[in-house]
């Protein structure tokens, strides 16, 4: 694994957990050698998560739209920031960029491009690792409604292998070791 792609929250949340995970993340990653592809904010989980990682002394790639840049605040410091057009630009750059996806609490944008990637990979468009990071039991909720909607038989029960769900940030080493590389070339249009 060269890089990983994150998603998070512009915001930090209500829990010092969030934090603690995020920053962790970022440690852990650049300890590894693996790199950080994230949203390129300087705000809230995101800057906490390349801090951290700038810190340790990794690599840090922001994808950013313009739009946004102002508003969630392009982390200047990062490695690269590359600012894009639009936000299927942004989301596009990160899953090329991307060998892996770990996935930390956030808001609508988050669980859109977690949503994102998990059906991808139901497509068959991609077979990189998804992680659901569920630090202080965020991720609970969406979890059930992915067992609910696989109960009604609107997904295969399998789907639930799409993605694994780590409790502890530290087991991020280990889950991804454990992941074959991907034998899907990596699509040129999705």
């Amino acid at each position: 694994m060269k890089r990983v792609c994150v998603y998070c929250g512009s915001a930090v949340g209500d829990d010092p957990a969030y934090r603690n995970a995020a920053e962790k993340l970022g440690s852990i990653l650049a300890g590894s050698g693996i790199g950080l592809v994230y949203g390129g904010g300087r705000v809230g989980l995101m800057g906490v998560l390349a801090d951290a990682a700038l810190k340790a002394g990794g690599e840090v790639i922001g994808i950013i739209p313009g739009h946004l840049h102002a508003r969630e605040i392009g982390h200047q410091g990062a490695t690269r920031l590359i600012v894009v057009g639009s936000m299927h630009e942004r989301k596009q750059k990160m899953f090329e960029l991307a060998d892996a996806f770990a996935i930390l609490p956030g808001g609508f944008g988050t669980i859109e491009e977690a949503m994102e990637m998990i059906t991808w990979r139901q497509l068959g468009l991609h077979d990189k690792p998804i992680f659901l990071i569920d630090a202080a039991g965020y991720w609970a909720p969406l979890i059930m409604l992915f067992d609910h909607v696989i109960a009604r038989g609107f997904a295969r029960p399998d789907s639930r292998d799409l993605f694994r769900v780590l409790k502890r940030v530290e087991d991020v080493p280990l889950a991804l070791a454990a992941s074959p590389p991907s034998h899907l070339a990596k699509p040129e249009l999705l």
